[in-house]
Parts: C-alpha cells; structure tokens; sequence
C-alpha cells in the first residue's frame, strides 16, 4: 500500500468490504447457490485472464499488448444472467485476482479489480432479476430475453466506470470531471457487445447442447482481443519511433536533455485543466514532446555554440520548426501535433516566427506547447543558467499572457501546478553547480521581444 494516497486506500477498502458484503448471501446455509455453474464460470474466467499472461497465446510475437482484463466480460455477463446476484459477484473474483496487471502495486491492484468486477457483476445480476431475465432465458423468451441482457451490460458498463472514475481521482488526483468524461462514452459500446456476447452464452448454456456448447461463444471474442492486441502493438511502434527521435533531438543538442518529454507532460497537465478530450491528450503530449525535432536540421555547432548568435545563426535556428514539420508531416498519427511543431514559436500578438500569426490563428495545441515550453525552460537547470523557482517563472508568464502566450493556457498551468506541483529536474550533460551564481548565456533570445525569464528557451528549446 506504500505510495497510494491514504483517500485511495479508504476508497479500495470500503469497495472490498461492499464486494464482501454482496458476496456474503452465497455462501451462507441454505442459500441454494448453484456451486456446479458458479465453479465452472468462475473456473472459465480465471483460465481466461490466466491463460491471458501467457507468453502465447495471451500475448502476441514480439513485443506485442497481452490481451488484458476486459476481453472476457462476457463470461461475467453470462454469470450475471445465469447466476444469482450473490454467485455473479463470487464468480469475477478468482479471475480478476490471476489477471494480467501492468503497473505496481500488482497486489493491490488485483484486489481492487476483484472488487470491483464483484460489485459490478453483482449489479448486472441485481438488474436482470429485476426484468425477469432468468425467466426470460428458461422460456426462452426472444426479443425479450434482450431487454434484461442489455440493462445488466449497461449497469456492469456503470458501476465499472463510476468506481474507475473515483479511484482514477483519489489515488492520481484527477479531477473528478475529468476522470468521467469520455470514459463512460467510450465503454458503452464494448460493454453492449460484450453483453450480447454474454447472452448468447447463457442461452446456450440453459440449451439442451449445455455449457459446453456455450465456450464456442468466446472465439470469436477472442479473435476480437487479438485485433485489439495488434492495435495495442502498432500503438507501441509510434511511442518507440517517438523515443528514438527524441533521444536523436536530445543527443544533438545537450543543452535541453529531457526538455521535450517534460514540455510533453505539462502539455498534458494544462490540457486537462481545460477540459479536453482524453483522446486528443496523447496527440498532444506527442506535440510536446516532438516540438524540437526540427532541431535536427539545425547545424550542431550553432546549437552547441557558447557566445552570441549572429543574425545568420539565429535565423537558422528559427527554421527549426519548419524542419520538425518537414520531418513528421507525413506520419498521420501525429493529427493535430504536426500544427502544434510548426506554430509553437507563435505570439498571440503576431511577431512570433514562422508566420507570424495572431491570436486564435494559432492552433490551440501550439498555444498549449508554447506556454508549457517556456515554463520548463524557465524551471530547468542548465549547464549555462540555473533553474528559477516555479512560482518566479508563472509570474513570467503570467506578465507575458494576453501579449505572447495565451492567458487561458497560463491560467490552466497554474491551477495544475497548484494541483499536482512540479518537479524541476537538471537537464544538461555536466552536472549543475547549485551555488554558483546564476550566469546567462551571453547570445540574444531567439524572439529579442521576449520577456528575460521567458525568452530561455532561446535556442527553440
């Protein structure tokens, strides 16, 4: 339990004493609780989600996504149409606790899931009760039998979310509104699937060819996971291209190492604050990351170079976001950060470079990547300027809003700093000397106009 928020921790126990509680009736004397069918799916979910951490076939060749917790729902579905509430919260149990877990703590982790799916599929069967979905599936009873299998999955689809949501929020300090926005949306979908699935599972299972006759329904879900799994893979491709091109643009130019992926995660800091789409939060955190990889075409030696840039220098080293844009604007994944390389040197008021655009004719990712840029440059110690405290630099940008950065992108940082606050880290190859008094490079900012704390990043750093 070491690292998680003493709020995420009450939180996990009272979801585990609220599964237990569900779970209790099944196992009391007398409950008639139909053991045979509870083992066998409990049973068939756990070999599910196990047989899922397997080098094959839970994980493809390569360095491929195991096929995760999610891809056996309707089993679960299934449990809650076939068993009472008590049994379909005893059955996700053995199977959430074998199921594949990334992040640490694993144990922790598992038991929350376990909770969770408990407390989930014990709603789904509560729901279907309700709408006499046994009934319907003894009789059988088409199209009704759908009515009580589409509100179970809309009610696993529900207290999974809602409960993801809140502990999304106690133990990394979302924004609870930011936690359940979109994710509700985005698990309707897979859960209706997921749920017809389950339905036709248990119909089969109530049918004269029996249980058995009822696994064929998890090939082709399976067939769908492995889909998912080479989407997951081919995700894993574009951050490792990212990666390397960053650690080219870090290797070029030392002076900034690590500038870009922290550029990257105060992108994604302010984007949050704004309320944007979870979906487009990855293209940007890819904008901040990638927002110097023009400076590849960037001579070394005027990158490197200790004095003052001539104009000529200075001038080459303006073209670095017209290089980035060369570089990615062939990779569609990109989306919206192809903009974002190109205009995040833009000011709102116009003398910006390399188009001098005003106002909302900069695309709103550049204005998110222009005031996190010039945050990190101002909080990093480099091997030519010592860090500045972070409250020094948000007054910086905070005098520089309405003129170079948008004020709506400050005003997001600084309530994400107060949230979360910020970690200054030394970037430069030769380690920082704390004492020594702060020395500036003697060569101009790249935008002379700039204010003298935010024009650090005067290299397009």
């Amino acid at each position: 339990m070491k690292g998680i928020p003493g709020t995420a921790r009450v939180y996990i126990g009272c979801a585990v004493v609220g599964a237990g509680v569900c779970a209790l009736p099944a196992v009391r004397p007398g409950a008639g609780t139909p053991w045979s069918a509870l083992a066998l799916l409990a049973g068939l979910y756990a070999v599910c989600e196990a047989a899922a951490r397997c080098p094959f076939p839970g994980r493809l060749p390569g360095r491929s996504a195991p096929i995760g917790a999610g891809s056996f729902f309707p089993v679960l579905l299934a449990a809650a149409l076939l068993l009472p509430p008590a049994a379909a919260a005893l059955a996700a149990v053995p199977g959430a606790l074998f199921a594949h877990v990334e992040q640490r703590p694993r144990g922790v982790r598992r038991v929350w899931r376990a909770a969770q799916l408990a407390l989930a599929a014990w709603a789904a069967s509560r729901t279907a009760v309700l709408l006499d979905g046994p009934a319907a599936l003894s009789s059988p009873d088409f199209p009704y039998a759908l009515l009580p299998a589409t509100a179970a999955a809309l009610t696993f689809c529900l207290v999974v979310t809602a409960l993801d949501g809140v502990i999304l929020a106690g133990a990394e300090r979302v924004p609870l509104r930011s936690a359940w926005r979109g994710t509700l949306l985005r698990s309707l979908g897979p859960h209706v699937v997921h749920g017809l699935a389950g339905l036709m599972m248990a119909v089969l299972w109530r049918s004269p060819y029996g249980p058995v006759s009822a696994l064929f329904v998890l090939l082709p879900m399976y067939i769908s996971s492995w889909v998912f799994a080479q989407y997951h893979r081919e995700q894993g491709a574009h951050r490792s291209t990212i990666r390397a091109l960053v650690q080219a643009v870090d290797i070029k130019d030392r002076y900034t190492r690590g500038h870009s992926e922290r550029v990257g995660r105060a992108s994604v800091l302010i984007a949050r604050e704004l309320g944007m789409a979870e979906e487009r939060l990855e293209v940007l955190r890819f904008a901040g990351i990638l927002h110097d990889v023009g400076k590849l075409g960037v001579p070394t030696r005027v990158l490197r170079k200790d004095g003052p840039l001539t104009p000529e220098e200075r001038r080459v080293i303006e073209l670095h976001p017209e290089y980035g844009h060369e570089m990615v604007r062939g990779i569609g994944f990109l989306g919206e950060a192809r903009a974002a390389i190109l205009h995040h040197h833009e000011r709102l008021d116009g003398s910006g470079y390399p188009y001098g655009l005003v106002g909302r004719q900069i695309p709103e990712f550049a204005r998110v990547v222009a005031v996190a840029d010039a945050f990190d440059a101002m909080t990093s110690t480099r091997s030519y300027s010592r860090a500045r405290p972070v409250a020094t630099a948000v007054e910086e940008l905070k005098r520089c809003a309405g003129t170079q950065f948008d004020p709506r992108m400050v005003r997001a940082l600084v309530r994400a700093l107060d949230r979360h606050g910020w970690e200054t880290t030394v970037t430069a190859d030769e380690p920082a000397v704390p004492a020594q008094p702060r020395r500036e490079r003697p060569a101009a900012p790249v935008v002379p106009t700039v204010a003298p704390a935010a024009a650090r990043h005067r290299r397009g750093g």
